[in-house]
């Protein structure tokens, strides 16, 4: 007698298994991401015979040709541009603009290197075209168009590809693709497993760039993206808020250059404009005579841009003050905090304190710290900031100003946005020297600082 198969549960987030439901992944510790799976859904594997191993030295290495994609905030985060070969996933939320964008990269490559294909699953071929109106490209008068196909199956995807030849594939979302012989539902982790290993072995064996859109939420539960990470060679997350105007395309993961860098876009009646000053953007409605508000030079992979720091301090009515932090780490906050109670004897306890960055940037690196002490400073002892001062440096446990890294390429641009003075970590002082007509202020610690703050001295 033929015994029935045990179910399986899968992580949507990680990926890891278990026989049995549990509220709590033991992988990565999300709650509520097992969801269960189909146990005849084995793991995709390479099909054909197995190659033959060769030793490293007869290896043939082809030098890479990438392909500019015509929008430079893109070619950016790329790595210089597309590489024939490569599996490129761009996730974001729902409505972020991941589709937008990536019409605009089919349009203006068709035209210059040949075919390419836009399959979707979410919309109809009209809705497309519709979308290309909007964005305001002149369809049929910039020669050779993409090709679009409204399509769910991935056997019709691999037809299409075999019979157009595309140098390009562009796939959205892979929620919506399916393999027949899977037993589950579009978008489970069985069949976004195996349609993203089909897609990567045939952009592989036929050297074409493929682009996977794939939806994410901030909780990361929908499955795509958190579990393919591994599989593809770029991973590109689309990032804003839907209120704001201005989108951050981050590379989290790239074999073909390099991490940690962004793209900004503004959004337009006519799609996604590219913004390759971000720092004149970010910087155009900073209040000057403002108590909270500071400028600090940040870096974004190998691009800095100067962001502003707005910190509010006001009286607390709760027994628990508040700590709200918009852009930072909120322990990071926390930890400054402490570190200005205890080493400028600052009573903090019983104030609320809001912390934000203007225009949506989120700044992980430690450089900013000295900044959002300055800021904390300003708005509590309601005194403005010397207007033309940027701000930088890492501030440690015992109140010390420590030095960050690559910072001539910040006092570049602190000195292009035409700022008169930087306040640096004293170990900067003849290590770099500051560009032409800026002025560097030089802290050992945050009492130091605070004290050309407060009492008008540029130690």
């Amino acid at each position: 007698m033929k015994r029935d198969k045990k179910p399986l549960f899968v992580c949507t987030q990680c990926g890891n298994t278990s026989s049995k439901w549990m509220g709590r992944c033991s992988g990565c510790g999300g709650w509520n991401t097992m969801v269960e799976e189909s146990a005849d859904a084995g793991p995709a594997g390479r099909r054909g015979p197995a190659p033959e191993p060769i030793p490293l030295s007869k290896v043939r290495v082809v030098e890479e040709q990438r392909v500019p994609t015509g929008i430079g905030e893109m070619d950016r985060v790329l790595g210089g541009g597309l590489v024939p070969g490569a599996l490129v996933l761009m996730a974001g939320e729902p409505g972020i603009g991941k589709s937008t964008l990536l019409l605009q990269v089919m349009l203006r490559l068709s035209p210059h290197i040949g075919p390419v294909l836009y399959v979707t699953g979410e919309e109809s071929a009209a809705q497309i075209k519709m979308r290309a109106e909007r964005l305001g490209f002149p369809l049929g008068e910039r020669g050779p168009e993409p090709m679009v196909a409204s399509e769910t199956s991935m056997q019709h995807i691999e037809e299409m590809v075999r019979l157009l030849r595309p140098r390009v594939l562009a796939v959205d979302s892979v929620q919506t693709i399916f393999c027949p012989g899977i037993p589950s539902a579009p978008g489970s982790v069985a069949q976004v497993r195996e349609s993203t290993a089909r897609l990567m072995e045939l952009t592989k064996s036929r050297e074409l760039s493929t682009f996977l859109v794939g939806h994410v939420t901030k909780e990361g539960v929908i499955a795509g993206p958190r579990l393919l990470e591994h599989l593809v060679d770029t991973v590109l997350y689309f990032e804003g808020e839907r209120s704001h105007a201005f989108r951050l395309l981050r590379t989290v993961k790239n074999r073909y250059g390099p991490t940690s860098e962004i793209g900004v876009f503004e959004m337009t009646e006519k799609g996604l404009s590219q913004v390759p000053n971000p720092s004149e953007i970010f910087m155009a409605q900073r209040p000057c005579d403002k108590p909270g508000s500071v400028v600090v030079p940040c870096m974004e992979g190998s691009r800095p841009i100067l962001a502003e720091i707005q910190a509010l301090v006001s009286p607390s009515h709760l027994t628990m003050p508040r700590r709200t932090a918009t852009g930072v780490d909120g322990n990071r906050l926390a930890l400054l905090i402490a570190v200005m109670e205890r080493h400028l004897g600052t009573a903090l306890y019983d104030r609320d304190i809001f912390l934000n960055v203007t225009g949506g940037l989120r700044i992980s690196e430690p450089g900013a710290d000295l900044a959002i002490v300055m800021a904390i400073i300003s708005s509590f002892n309601d005194r403005a900031l010397d207007p033309e001062m940027a701000v930088i440096g890492e501030v440690g446990l015992t109140g010390e100003v420590r030095a960050v890294g690559r910072l001539d390429l910040r006092l570049k641009e602190v000195a292009r946005l035409g700022l008169a003075r930087c306040m640096l970590p004293a170990s900067a002082r003849g290590r770099v020297k500051p560009p032409r007509g800026l002025e560097g202020v030089y802290v050992e610690s945050v009492r130091h600082a605070a004290g050309c703050i407060l009492q008008g001295r540029q130690g």
